[in-house]
């Protein structure tokens, strides 16, 4: 191995053996970035070797952070992450919860059927994985129990029911990756329309069967009334508001009136009506959204920064060239090239979080897609219709790593509002069946790219 070889599995195998410290990723990336940075000049200095790291590669992170503050996309990034705190805080989920929990009464498993509905409709209007698992366990979590559902359908359906958020445009993960790629946000949020789409009524699918096949998992409630016009009206007044707000966000982006940051902005303001309607809307509030907001995009930019500096080394000693030299040396056709990538994503999903993961590794594998020649049809339309679907399937495999044991988030978000009679070991039971339907769902989305690209197709074709 060269000597810019060796560095750069240095760099990786430093960087994972430091996350197991407990040190903040941010600094973890930043300071693995400027130690070999250090490394790699003294080599040139001492050792007579050349890794093309100088003073100068050095001084480009300086330029690379202020291209990260000055870019507009993630503008929208803050915006939708208040709109997300202030839906969590403004009462629209509990109208929602006890709506459809009146209009699902008389079906087996229609608790649970209302917590999908509840969490696909979250997703599409927080994107928030954390915030959603949680509002969703404290809500439903004491009714199911109580109504006799067993412990690892209860945990099951909302651990996984809170994580449609990551893929369910607005997704902020989407937004990320589509600034990383140079890709169209419209094109991934319309994108992963039908996925998110397919991947809830997988859910509703499994648990109306499981309900058949195992009754006692799923009992009626005993006080189950009729459904009448008004139970289906005042589903309609609690769906009503929260559709509207994600079609004035969604809706806009998708006709070309507003840009993504534009529409964040727009959805900032309707969820501030929502609370404002639902009479939770405070000073109070608002500096509780405010402060939560300021943290969160604290600690995305701060990752933004440690690898765009990690990033910037590895590419200085030929980390792009390196990578895509080893896949495509694979005994692997391109789908089984593929089919790698996405193994190793989902392996990373167990130790990185999906920001890290989408910052690091999509930047660096997205050449080797291209390199593929695959032939994803655009409909004539979309740029690079390759890019989006592959964009999906990884997406799609990260949501998977939020609950696959042992260090998923979402079960870890929801271990911390659990009653003390349900372990971390049911949790992990739980979500088992849910891994597997959004094994089939990416299954689908390999075999049918047309899932992915014949939305943003049609739309951009009219």
């Amino acid at each position: 191995m060269e000597i810019n070889e060796i560095l750069i599995v240095a760099m990786f195998v430093t960087f994972i053996l430091l996350l197991f410290t407990g040190l903040p990723v941010a600094w973890v990336l930043a300071g693995v970035g400027v130690l070999f940075a250090f490394i790699a000049y003294q080599s040139d200095i001492h050792l007579d070797t050349i890794t093309g790291i100088d003073f100068v590669s050095v001084g480009l992170v300086v330029d690379r952070t202020y291209k990260i503050m000055d870019n507009w996309i993630l503008v929208a990034l803050p915006m939708f992450i208040f709109m997300g705190n202030l839906l969590d805080k403004s009462g629209v989920a509990e109208k929602l919860m006890k709506s459809f929990q009146e209009l699902f009464g008389n079906v087996r498993g229609g608790l649970a059927i209302t917590v999908v509905l509840i969490g696909i409709i979250l997703a599409a209007s927080t994107g928030i994985v954390g915030a959603s698992v949680v509002l969703l366990g404290v809500m439903s979590l004491p009714a199911m129990l109580n109504q006799g559902y067993s412990k690892t359908v209860t945990v099951g359906t909302v651990a996984s029911s809170g994580t449609l958020g990551i893929l369910i445009p607005p997704s902020i993960m989407l937004v990320i990756m589509a600034d990383q790629l140079a890709l169209s946000v419209g094109d991934l949020f319309m994108g992963a329309v039908f996925p998110g789409l397919i991947l809830g009524v997988l859910y509703i699918v499994y648990i109306l069967g499981w309900g058949i096949i195992k009754p006692d998992s799923m009992p009626l409630a005993k006080d189950v009334k009729p459904v009448t016009r008004a139970v289906c009206w005042n589903v309609v007044k609690a769906v009503t508001p929260t559709l509207a707000m994600i079609l004035a966000v969604l809706g806009s982006i998708f006709a070309g009136i507003a840009t993504p940051t534009e529409a964040s902005a727009v959805g900032a303001a309707a969820a501030m009506a929502l609370a404002w309607q639902n009479g939770r809307l405070s000073i109070k509030v608002i500096q509780e959204c405010l402060r939560d907001t300021l943290n969160v995009s604290g600690y995305i930019f701060a990752i933004f920064i440690g690898a765009t500096m990690f990033a910037l080394v590895l590419r200085e000693l030929g980390g792009d060239e390196y990578i895509e030299s080893l896949l495509t040396s694979l005994p692997f056709g391109p789908y089984g090239i593929i089919l790698f990538i996405l193994f190793i994503v989902f392996l990373l999903g167990f130790i990185l979080d999906w920001i890290e993961i989408t910052l690091i590794i999509l930047p660096l594998v997205a050449p080797v897609i291209s390199a593929l020649e695959i032939a994803i049809n655009g409909y004539g339309v979309l740029d690079n219709p390759t890019m989006v679907w592959f964009v999906m399937l990884v997406a799609l495999t990260l949501q998977t790593s939020f609950l696959t044991p042992p260090v998923g988030f979402s079960l870890f978000y929801l271990k911390g509002v659990c009653p003390p009679g349900v372990t971390l070991g049911t949790i992990y039971k739980g979500v088992m069946p849910f891994i597997l339907l959004q094994l089939t769902a990416l299954a689908l989305l390999i075999a049918f790219p047309a899932l992915v690209n014949w939305f943003p197709a049609v739309v951009y074709g009219q």
